[in-house]
């Protein structure tokens, strides 16, 4: 745990992109569970 932490303070920029990351994939798996939509006979 400690080097992701070390690895955060030198490298400041990728803090805002894992949240981006993680931002995009919570809204990708919602959108992924409300279009379950099933076509019937």
């Amino acid at each position: 745990m400690t080097d992701i932490t070390q690895y955060l303070k030198n490298h400041p920029r990728m803090i805002g992109a894992l949240f981006t990351i993680l931002l995009l994939l919570g809204q990708a798996g919602n959108v992924a569970a409300n279009s379950s939509v099933f076509m019937g006979p």
